[in-house]
């Protein structure tokens, strides 16, 4: 048996998520399905470094699955991305240890946050970014989010509460940037709950926005209240930039 670790890429505005669900076109099920047909090989299982959810796209998703298929690893890419859909694509594919598993030994993640203020919208963006009607202040936003460095409870940021054993994590970084009439916030942390990333997003636009104080994200923090924040921002705006294993 094989253990095999992929790192994939894909567009995730037709893809009802990461997890396999019936009767949806999932990012899961289309690539279990391709890998079956290529390794002869059915109920082949491919578990992620985490679900991502309905419109959020990956440049870096990692997954691992065990196989008997003797096809070398350079290949694999080759091979698959022949048989995939354009908008899921294999960019590398490496043999691991028997223990290796991409969920459980992910160490870091870091995810991004696309947003657009031009006045007019960007149809060509429109699937990869969240278009605010009002100007952000990058500047502002990139302040307060650094309230949210380190290590805390993120409750006010966790939709569907409680789906964790525990809310606490830790932010390793966290930055708002601008090039011309776009802005994009990173953040790499330990883990994340379910939007958590999209209910920051949210925050710091209304932040941004002028609507709330920058002063407000450590109320909205020590508060541990998901009413306290801002709206869960759109999922066309979040991409799974990298994992990072030990």
């Amino acid at each position: 048996m094989r253990n095999l670790k992929l790192t994939m890429r894909y567009d995730g505005t037709d893809f009802y998520g990461w997890q396999r669900q019936p009767g949806c076109r999932t990012v899961q099920d289309t690539l279990e399905v391709t890998l079956a047909t290529l390794t002869v090989e059915p109920g082949i299982r491919v578990q992620a470094s985490g679900r991502t959810d309905s419109g959020v796209h990956a440049l870096g998703q990692v997954g691992n699955f065990v196989t008997h298929c003797r096809i070398p690893t350079d290949v694999f890419p080759r091979a698959l991305n022949k048989m995939l859909p354009d908008d899921l694509s294999i960019l590398e594919c490496v043999e691991m240890p028997e223990s290796f598993n991409a969920n459980r030994d992910a160490v870091r993640k870091l995810y991004r946050y696309v947003m657009h203020d031009a006045p007019a919208r960007d149809p060509l963006m429109r699937r990869y970014s969240c278009h605010s009607n009002a100007p952000l202040d990058g500047a502002v936003m990139h302040r307060a989010a650094q309230v949210l460095h380190g290590t805390h409870d993120f409750h006010s940021f966790e939709t569907e509460w409680p789906n964790r054993k525990s809310s606490i994590r830790t932010i390793h970084h966290i930055a708002v940037s601008r090039m011309g009439e776009y802005l994009w916030l990173d953040v790499e942390a330990d883990g994340f709950l379910y939007n958590m990333v999209r209910a920051i997003a949210g925050t710091l636009m209304n932040i941004g926005r002028g609507h709330w104080p920058e002063s407000d994200m450590a109320r909205i923090i020590a508060a541990e209240d998901r009413r306290e924040a801002g709206p869960t921002a759109p999922a066309q705006g979040l991409f799974l930039i990298r994992v990072t294993y030990a």
